[in-house]
């Protein structure tokens, strides 16, 4: 395999994730803006940080509101985490690799940019938002099911999952430190009703709330929940899940080479160093904190993996 179709593979499907994961993201901002008392404008602002965006929105020199936030992180053409701009990125990589992917996939992925581009030509009313998140997160789940039930488990298939569990790590991380440092009104709300309902969202947004509550009941919380969403490895957005399935699809790729890869190695000390730990040692360290280390290192795994496969063959 050449390194340009790695690469497309790879980014085909980072875009694809993230196009899914700014969906649920926007959910989540909207949801829990609902349990404001307050201006529901101010919250925006924090949604649009975690997505890594603000900054870039800011120099378009518009209003911050629900809406100018909503549309720019769905359709603007001068944002290139939107919603669209992934699906149309994910189709471009699909090109590129198209003698790599399977029929059933490239129509897949056709079919989500064609949607896309119809459900987002133009500015999405408040009352059509809910009927469209679902529609893209339909989409992308579509071309996720035709690899799963299409695609030999070579190194191809190994790429794709590379870029899809790295994106995916990175949104629940990022989903877990909206909510509990950014978008809850203050330390004395922890506990309360408004922050139970905040707790409740997030699960909702990861499409972790039925397996929670199997696990758990009713009755669980803080404390129980992020234990489900970042060390459970059962759940298939936690962190410890995802980033066992990179440790998992890159000793494959690294099968007989003698010495491991650094993207490996850089896997191995995530899990060992952040992953390895009980929930309270997490609160104890600050789960902010800890956020923020695990998404730094995401990101060097990420530029890692692109090193050390620039020229696979």
């Amino acid at each position: 395999m050449l390194g340009k179709t790695a690469n497309g593979l790879f980014w085909m499907y980072r875009y694809l994730e993230r196009a899914e994961n700014t969906a649920r993201l926007i959910e989540t901002g909207q949801r829990i803006a609902l349990t404001r008392l307050n201006d529901r404008d101010e919250e925006w602002g924090p949604v649009l940080q975690s997505a890594g965006t603000l900054a870039a929105f800011r120099a378009q020199d518009e209003d911050l509101n629900k809406e100018t936030a909503i549309d720019w992180m769905l359709r603007a053409r001068g944002n290139p985490s939107s919603v669209l701009s992934c699906i149309e990125a994910a189709r471009q990589n699909a090109r590129l690799v198209r003698a790599a992917v399977t029929g059933e996939v490239w129509e897949a992925v056709n079919a989500a940019y064609m949607d896309a581009r119809d459900l987002l030509a133009r500015r999405v009313r408040e009352r059509d938002l809910p009927q469209v998140l679902r529609a893209i997160r339909q989409s992308t789940s579509l071309v996720r099911g035709m690899t799963h039930g299409t695609m030999l488990r070579n190194e191809i298939y190994d790429f794709a999952r590379l870029g899809t569990f790295l994106e995916r790590a990175d949104n629940t991380a990022r989903i877990v430190d909206v909510k509990y440092y950014v978008l809850l009104p203050s330390a004395g709300s922890v506990g309360t009703s408004i922050d139970n309902v905040q707790w409740e969202t997030i699960l909702r947004s990861l499409s972790a709330h039925g397996g929670f509550r199997m696990e758990y009941g009713a009755g669980a919380g803080p404390l129980e929940i992020t234990q489900f969403l970042i060390l459970d490895k059962r759940m298939p957005r936690s962190l410890a899940f995802c980033v066992d399935k990179l440790c998992d699809n890159l000793r494959y790729l690294h099968k007989g080479d003698r010495a491991l890869m650094p993207s490996l190695k850089q896997v191995n000390h995530l899990q060992a160093m952040y992953l390895s730990h009980d929930v309270n040692a997490i609160f104890d360290f600050g789960l902010h904190e800890f956020i923020g280390q695990i998404l730094d290192h995401l990101g060097q795994v990420a530029r890692q993996i692109e090193i050390d496969y620039r020229f696979y063959e």
